[in-house]
This record gives C-alpha cells, sequence and structure tokens, in this order.
C-alpha cells in the first residue's frame, strides 16, 4: 500500500517537542524525508532524528533561527543540497510570552511577532523560488484559534497568528498559478508538554468547554497537515482548517 508523502521531502520548523514532532512523526510514517529544526534542544534532536531514520525514510535536524532572515535562506540550502529537492514546508515554530497589554512590554510583543509572524515570511520567501522552479509545493502555516477569536491576555500571540492567516491568503493568492498551495491549520486547545504544566482542573475545565469534550492531540494536527500536505488536497489552497473539536463552532 503506497503511503501519502512518498518521495516527498517536508522541512518543519520547531519539531522538538509538541505538535511539531507529532507532525514529524505522521509525515516520516507515510513516508515523507523530514528535514526540521530546533533552537536550542539539541539532545531532544539527535532523539527524534534517529527515531525518524528508523522509519525508514531520511531525517536531518538542524539547528536554526526561523525569525532571522538570513538563517532562514543559509538552511533553505543546506536542506536543499542534504536532500536535494523540497515538497512542503510546515512553518511551526512559535513562542508565547503572555500578559494583559498593561503589563506587556515593547520587548514582550516585538519577540512574540517576530518569532510567530516574521518567521512564516522569513522562511516562505526562502523556499519561494524553489517551488517556483519545480511548479508544486504545499506550504502549511500554523496558526491558532487565538488568532481567529483573540483571547485576553495574548494579545501579542494573537496578533501574531492573526497575522499568519492573512499573510497566507496572500500567498495563496501570488503563487496559486504556479501550482503552489498555501493553507492555515489553527489548532484549539491541544495538550501537549506545555498543557501538562496546567493543573488537572484546568485542563478538564478547557475539556468541558468544547463540544467532543477532549482537548486535541499532537497527532489530530499532525493529520491535518497530512491532509494538506499531500496530493488529496490538490484544490485547496487559501484556507484555514480548524482543529478545535469543534470550540469555535
Amino acid at each position: 500500500m503506497s503511503k501519502l508523502l512518498e518521495n516527498k521531502t517536508a522541512i518543519i520548523t520547531g519539531a522538538t517537542r509538541g505538535i511539531g514532532r507529532g507532525i514529524a512523526q505522521t509525515f516520516a510514517h507515510n513516508g515523507c524525508d523530514v528535514a526540521f529544526t530546533y533552537n536550542n534542544s539539541i539532545e531532544a534532536a539527535q532523539t527524534l532524528e534517529k527515531e525518524l531514520n528508523k522509519t525508514g525514510i531520511k531525517a536531518k535536524s538542524y539547528q536554526s533561527n526561523a525569525a532571522d532572515f538570513d538563517q532562514a535562506q543559509v538552511l533553505i540550502d543546506k536542506v536543499l543540497k542534504d536532500f536535494g529537492t523540497v515538497d512542503i514546508l510546515i512553518n511551526n515554530a512559535g513562542i508565547t510570552n503572555d500578559n494583559l497589554l498593561m503589563r506587556m512590554g515593547e520587548a514582550d510583543f516585538d519577540q512574540v511577532v517576530g518569532v510567530n509572524l516574521k518567521s512564516v515570511f522569513n522562511m516562505t520567501k526562502a523556499i519561494q523560488r524553489t517551488f517556483l522552479k519545480q511548479k508544486s509545493g504545499s506550504l502549511i502555516h500554523m496558526s491558532s484559534v487565538v488568532g481567529i477569536k483573540g483571547n485576553p491576555g495574548q494579545s501579542n500571540y494573537a496578533a501574531s497568528k492573526a497575522g499568519i492567516i492573512g499573510f497566507s491568503k496572500a500567498i495563496a493568492l501570488e503563487l496559486g498559478s504556479r501550482n503552489i498551495r498555501s493553507n492555515v491549520v489553527a489548532p484549539g486547545f491541544i495538550e501537549t508538554e506545555m498543557t501538562d504544566k496546567l493543573s488537572e482542573d484546568m485542563v478538564q475545565k478547557w475539556r468541558d468547554g468544547i463540544p467532543l469534550r477532549r482537548g486535541g492531540l499532537p497527532e489530530d494536527v499532525a493529520n491535518a497537515c497530512l491532509f494538506l500536505a499531500s496530493n488529496l488536497s490538490n484544490y485547496i489552497t487559501g484556507q484555514v482548517l480548524q482543529v478545535d473539536g469543534g470550540m469555535l463552532t
């Protein structure tokens, strides 16, 4: 039985934990070669690289800061040299630095927007020439339901994630004629290492407010990315796919 991403290569930014790690694992199990980035987690990156290679695909980790314009271009050049081609880009790298606006400093805003939004610009611009040359490519940008509905104490994060949606839609219009697709995945409450720090009562309160009565798992988001990366979604671009258990319904 053929695998959905056989003979394809993906770049995934920020893949050593949580959603990014889930995407890398799901893609590998579907036959995709995986190049992924990490910022500081060298040990976690090496562990994931070994795990992915055991599935029979080619995987390699790269230390790179997607928020740095020049580093993004260097990364693309390295991946192309190592893998020969790139078919899919998952812009997943992101951070939070929450606070009410009255307590939020300029640096708190700039840092979150720089990592979450500018990294999407940096990476998309860096891969654009390759996608244009081969007249194909799937861009998948990780936003959030917070970018759609907002959230108190997260004005910086909400702004960055809303910006990703606008950016993706513009790119879908710019590059669609070259068979390059640009879509957004907007996760809701996904249970990862970050949510493990919350109390069980708080987590349960979140679950109770979701129509499907559970938090999402990294593989739920990964499966949405798998669909958008594969040929099953060849006629889909400029869309926002909410993976939120019905939270915003």
